[in-house]
C-alpha cells in the first residue's frame, strides 16, 4: 500500500514562507495554508497549495502546522490568541520558523501544552534564496518526540541542528547568529566606504578579504552578490536587523553578559532605521555609510 504523506499546514506565506511551503509541495506533500494578504494567497495557490480562510481552518485541517510570522505580536495571536492555532481540532505539533525571541517562544508553548499541542522552536537562517535552493540552516529546539515527528520535513529545508530540549534555544541560537553577521556587515561597510574613499578598487578590496583573514559573510556573499553590482536587494529590510539584533541585546543581555560590541552594532543599525533606511534592503548601509562619512577636503 502507498505510503501517503500527510497534509502539512503553513501560516505566513510571504517572503520566507512562500518558498518554504513551496518545498513542501514539491516534495510532494498537501499544504493547506493561510495568509493575511491576497497575493501571498495567490502565489501559495499557484505553486500548488490548498488555500484556508483563517489560521484556525488550517488548525482544524492539519496534525503539523508551520508558521513564519513577521512579529511578536502576530506569532502571539496567531497562535495562542482567541480563533489561534490553539483552538485548531486536528493541530498536535506547530513548528515556529519565526524569529521573535525566547520570552515569547517560551509563553507560547507553555500555552499549547495546556491544550496537548507541541512547539518545535526551529527558526532558519539563510535568507529567501537559501529558502528557494533549500540550503537553510535550521536550529531546533523542542521534546524529543516531537522533533522527531518533524525532523524529515526539516530536512527538506536545508541542514539541521538540534540545539536544545527547550523552546527558546533554537531563538538564542538565530538570533547570536543574526547578532554576529548584521556587526560583520556593518563593520564591512565601514571598511568598504574608507578603502573606496581612499581609491581602492571595490572588487581587489573583496578579493584580498576573501583570501585573507578579514574574510566573512558580508564579504563572500553579500557584497559580491547585491553591494558591488549596485542591487542591493538581498531581501531582508533594516528594520528586520533591527528587531533580531535589538531581540539579541535584550537576551543577552538577561544573562548577565554586558554586550558592549554587540550593542554598539544595535545602535548602528537603529540610527540607519531612523534616519529613512527602515525599509531598505540590509546591504543599502553601504549607502548610509557614505552619507554619515564627511567628504575629504
Amino acid at each position: 500500500m502507498e505510503n501517503r504523506k500527510p497534509v502539512l499546514g503553513f501560516i505566513g506565506l510571504g517572503v520566507m514562507g512562500n518558498p518554504i511551503s513551496s518545498r513542501f509541495l514539491a516534495a510532494g506533500y498537501p499544504v493547506i495554508g493561510y495568509d493575511v494578504s491576497p497575493s501571498a494567497m495567490d502565489s501559495f495557490s499557484a505553486a500548488g497549495g490548498q488555500g484556508a480562510e483563517s489560521a484556525l481552518e488550517v488548525a482544524n485541517s492539519a496534525s503539523i502546522v508551520f508558521t513564519s510570522l513577521p512579529s511578536i505580536a502576530v506569532f502571539r495571536q496567531v497562535i495562542a490568541g482567541a480563533g489561534g492555532l490553539i483552538d485548531g481540532s486536528a493541530v498536535k505539533v506547530v513548528v515556529d520558523l519565526s524569529t521573535v525571541g525566547g520570552t515569547a517562544t517560551m509563553e507560547v508553548a507553555g500555552a499549547l501544552q495546556g491544550r496537548n499541542i507541541e512547539l518545535v522552536d526551529a527558526p532558519v537562517s539563510g535568507g529567501a534564496a537559501g529558502a528557494r535552493a533549500g540550503t537553510l540552516a535550521v536550529m531546533i529546539a523542542g521534546s524529543t518526540e516531537a522533533v522527531e515527528r518533524v525532523m524529515p520535513i526539516l530536512q527538506i529545508l536545508g541542514k539541521t541542528f538540534r540545539v536544545g530540549d527547550q523552546a527558546g534555544h533554537g531563538q538564542l541560537m538565530k538570533l547570536l547568529n543574526n547578532m554576529l553577521s548584521s556587526t560583520a556587515l556593518a563593520v564591512t561597510a565601514e571598511a568598504y566606504v574608507a578603502g573606496t574613499r581612499a581609491g581602492l578598487d571595490p572588487q581587489t578590496m573583496m578579493d584580498v578579504f576573501n583570501a585573507g583573514s578579514g574574510r566573512n559573510n558580508a564579504t563572500s556573499d553579500k557584497f559580491p552578490k547585491h553591494v558591488l553590482p549596485g542591487t542591493f536587494d538581498f531581501g531582508f529590510p533594516i528594520s528586520s536587523v533591527c528587531k533580531d539584533i535589538g531581540l539579541a541585546i535584550e537576551e543577552c543581555q538577561a544573562f548577565g553578559v554586558p554586550m558592549w560590541l554587540g550593542g554598539q552594532a544595535r545602535q548602528i543599525w537603529q540610527a540607519a532605521a531612523t534616519q529613512g533606511g527602515a525599509t531598505d534592503d540590509l546591504t543599502s548601509i553601504v549607502n548610509i555609510m557614505e552619507r554619515w562619512s564627511s567628504d575629504r577636503e
